[in-house]
């Protein structure tokens, strides 16, 4: 058992004492232990167990819990607790912006026990007049049931990678005579996986008792189509078609329905005729190979006829890591440890950007850790040489716009990104008076995760993309596109526009590990749907070429 489950079952034991209303030292103790084993550098399952008990915020008592998990795989406590706690009360736990205290009110006030009652009881208006909620709190938690229920059975990208590999690894392995292609959003390179789908030559009855003797529900959609159910409540979709048609069937299956309907309108295309790959259906329409991943907005058939498509980006052409984070805030790493292993994957320069002193809860560096930061890159700069560690900070942008240090502060910093991270609530008037005067200060070089957007878990706050995007070009602020994958924000659809008009995106992982290096990989993917290319990428510029960018920034600075 890792450290993040063990975490997070003391977190989650903290907030059902909460909910029943027992012992409150006890729950503070066990939050306090799970925030402690989460920053832990080192697994608990490798350490001696005298060792466990002597961290500070864990001890003996706790300690004995944390021994308990890595010995049995349990947590007795926890179990008892979940046991006597409906399962409708611990899927409100997943409700953003429902706590533990709100929750106890809920079932034991209220009487409410599942969410689709709470739903209910805010459409019938009985939240907003009870002690401790009102109207404000009671529309923003039927929002927030309305957001979760909508991203049920849907998952990130990321999460569907290695499921999609085995999936396909085993059906070639057991089915060596037939083909199996995956389309459908995973092919389309989509940030969010509603529905998995392969098309295939094998009979579906062969792949029906397949997966039968595997315990998949199995549901028979037509004679060309089955689709089944594991233990992830996702469905995923097998299309049966001949060796003859699997080009034309594939063609219509790994793109969106608007694209198809254009194509069939501008082509004259037919379901019905034979071609020997995918490439070979752009071919004999004499038009330029759309890739798979582009095949979602109609109007790029239009631009694949007029000649203008240009090789997109790709992974290798990341040659820096923009935006990361060290142990100075709330990185995993040490400043050296994230610029070596840069170095050693062939990353020319690393920008270290660390929380500013408004976040006290990512342990923000106030000015006087600022500048021993900042002798710590001189210092490794000479010992890394060529490798180059920029100095950065990632600015909060203040409830009036403003960046989080004076001047003199500010203007030690190599660059500067400006990023939203508290009260995300806001009208779109209040969040585009933040962005404007934030892009507007001289001193920001880069607009991080421009509406805060969390996928699956929290929609960003409302923006207008096209002044945002516009004040960028007048200010010379480049857009992020932040990599991680629960992120991916700005959202790929709104790139072109920003490219059109002359403004760079910089494809950021926003990387809290080594680890988190691996991001750049799904900031690229989306980018390549919007046709990003690397000249129109900040983190693709070479070490000399990121150097002239800088001195630009410092120019518009004065």
């Amino acid at each position: 058992m890792d450290n993040y489950t063990i975490a997070d079952n003391f977190s989650l034991l903290s907030k059902l004492m909460d909910i029943h209303g027992d012992n409150s030292f006890k729950a503070k103790s066990y939050a306090a232990a799970a925030f402690t084993i989460e920053k832990l550098p080192t697994q608990l399952s490798e350490m001696p167990f005298e060792t466990i008990q002597s961290i500070r915020g864990i001890g003996a008592g706790i300690g004995k819990n944390v021994i308990e998990q890595i010995q049995t795989g349990t947590f007795s406590i926890l179990q008892d607790y979940i046991q006597k706690t409906p399962e409708g009360i611990l899927t409100m736990l997943s409700i953003k912006g429902i706590g533990p205290k709100k929750i106890a009110t809920i079932w034991k006030d209220l009487e409410i026990e599942t969410i689709g009652e709470l739903l209910y009881a805010c459409e019938e208006n009985r939240l907003a007049n009870y002690k401790g909620f009102g109207e404000k709190s009671q529309q923003n938690i039927k929002e927030a049931i309305s957001f979760y229920l909508g991203s049920q059975g849907s998952y990130l990208y990321q999460e569907m990678e290695i499921i999609v590999a085995q999936i396909q690894e085993n059906l070639q392995k057991q089915f060596p005579d037939f083909r199996f292609s995956v389309a459908g959003d995973f092919a389309l390179q989509s940030e969010i996986i509603s529905k998995l789908s392969w098309i295939t030559t094998s009979p579906l009855t062969i792949l029906k008792d397949f997966f039968a003797l595997q315990g998949f529900q199995i549901k028979q959609i037509s004679d060309t189509e089955l689709e089944i159910e594991g233990t992830i409540k996702l469905p995923i979709s097998f299309i049966k078609t001949s060796e003859e048609n699997f080009s034309n069937c594939f063609f219509q299956h790994a793109c969106s329905e608007a694209f198809l309907n254009e194509w069939k309108k501008i082509t004259n295309w037919s379901e019905s005729e034979i071609y020997a790959s995918d490439e070979a259906i752009f071919e004999l329409k004499q038009l330029p190979f759309i890739p798979i991943c582009q095949r979602e907005n109609a109007s790029i058939i239009q631009k694949a006829i007029d000649k203008k498509l240009k090789p997109f980006i790709q992974v290798n052409d990341i040659k820096s890591i923009i935006h990361s984070h060290s142990n100075w805030s709330d990185g995993a790493e040490s400043l050296e440890t994230m610029a070596v292993r840069a170095k050693e994957k062939g990353y020319e320069y690393l920008v270290m950007s660390d929380h500013s002193q408004s976040a006290f809860y990512a342990n923000g560096l106030r000015e006087e850790r600022i500048v021993a930061q900042h002798k710590q890159i001189d210092e490794l700069n000479k010992k890394l040489y060529p490798f180059r560690i920029f100095k950065s900070i990632e600015s909060d942008i203040l409830n009036d716009g403003s960046l989080d240090y004076p001047e003199d502060v500010l203007g030690s910093f190599d660059l500067v990104i400006a990023s939203i991270h508290s009260n995300l609530k806001m009208t779109e008037e209040k969040a585009m008076m933040r962005l404007l005067n934030a892009i507007e200060n001289p001193f920001t070089s880069i607009l991080g995760h421009m509406t805060g957007r969390l996928l699956l878990s929290r929609n960003g706050y409302p923006v207008d993309h096209h002044k945002i995007i516009d004040a960028c070009l007048a200010n010379n602020v480049v857009i992020e596109l932040n990599a991680h994958p629960r992120r991916l924000d700005i959202d790929w659809r709104w790139i072109q526009e920003a490219t059109d008009k002359g403004v760079l995106i910089s494809i950021n992982p926003d990387a809290h590990s080594i680890e988190g290096f691996n991001d750049c990989k799904y900031g690229v993917l989306v980018a390549q749907k919007a046709g990003l290319t690397k000249y129109q990428n900040l983190s693709s510029f070479s070490l000399a070429e990121f150097e002239e960018f800088l001195g630009e920034q410092h120019q518009k600075r004065n």
